[in-house]
């Protein structure tokens, strides 16, 4: 396990590496294109270059993470890691081929898990041939700064892969807590609701994005009001959840606010696109 091989370097994908290679694991992390892994290499390098801004770790200790952390285009290159993170795109089918694939070409030990903020880990185990040891582990953005690591059985994880996965969490300098397989585990499911209903609000003109996001950060003390907090998580990301939590139970209390569906539909991401409830 002391091998970590994170699947996507996007923005969950390369936190998790940073985070993995913080903490003595060595890492490789792979995408489809140089330009994602070096996006990805910049983000942790401008992130570490923070901590030793603020005199948490040296120069040094900067440059021996990076040195922890291999990149490639090429997935056959993780053939020998002891654990697989999945980060990739919030959609069941390219979840289910990636670890049809990952089945094959890694060790019978190795562990999969998916960073999936939603999908089933019982349906993303069904395509390996080890659903026991398949689970879910989503990480909280930003991964570095965020404690949280829900960790998420399926119907087949056993409790022997729960606990090597809990540990490695813990070794991460993570707080794991453990969710059963249900749409949106536990974090999305309340908290999609919260994000749709701040958005309905807008939709319906009760207020602006500022009044609605200052009234949860005063009135409820909130960190982030539900409106940047969509923004920085994605648009896009926000309707694949809500999609799946309405799908899951079959409720209409989770419908997507049409709002939320014409700005994905415009391209208006949030801050990754530069356009959301605010301008980036």
């Amino acid at each position: 396990m002391q091998r970590i091989a994170v699947i996507g370097a996007g923005t969950m994908g390369n936190g998790i590496a940073h985070t993995a290679a913080t903490s003595g694991f060595d890492v490789i992390l792979v995408d489809v294109s140089r330009e994602f892994l070096d996006r990805g290499l910049n983000t942790i390098g401008s992130n570490l270059q923070r901590a030793v801004d603020k005199a948490k770790m040296t120069a040094e200790e900067k440059q021996t993470v990076l040195g922890r952390i291999r990149t490639s285009t090429t997935i056959e290159e993780t053939a020998d890691c002891g654990l697989f993170i999945e980060a990739i795109v919030e959609n069941l089918a390219a979840k289910t081929a990636l670890f049809s694939q990952l089945d094959v070409l890694s060790s019978p030990d190795a562990i999969l898990a998916s960073n999936t903020s939603s999908i089933s880990i019982t349906k993303i185990a069904a395509a390996t041939k080890r659903p026991d040891k398949v689970i879910g582990m989503h990480f909280m953005n930003p991964v570095p700064v965020m404690k949280l690591v829900e960790l998420i059985r399926g119907i087949a994880t056993t409790d022997a892969t729960y606990q090597i996965v809990e540990d490695l969490a813990k070794q991460m300098g993570k707080i794991p807590i453990e969710v059963n397989d249900y749409p949106g585990f536990i974090s999305n499911r309340v908290l999609m609701p919260m994000i749709n209903e701040a958005i309905f609000t807008l939709y319906e003109g009760v207020a602006t994005p500022e009044a609605i996001d200052g009234v949860m950060k005063l009135g409820m003390n909130h960190p982030m009001g539900p409106l940047q907090l969509a923004d920085f998580i994605g648009l896009d990301v926000c309707l694949a959840i809500l999609r799946v939590l309405q799908e899951g139970f079959g409720d209409p209390k989770y419908r997507p606010c049409p709002l939320l569906v014409k700005m994905v539909d415009a391209g208006w991401l949030g801050k990754k696109s530069g356009k959301g409830f605010y301008t980036y």
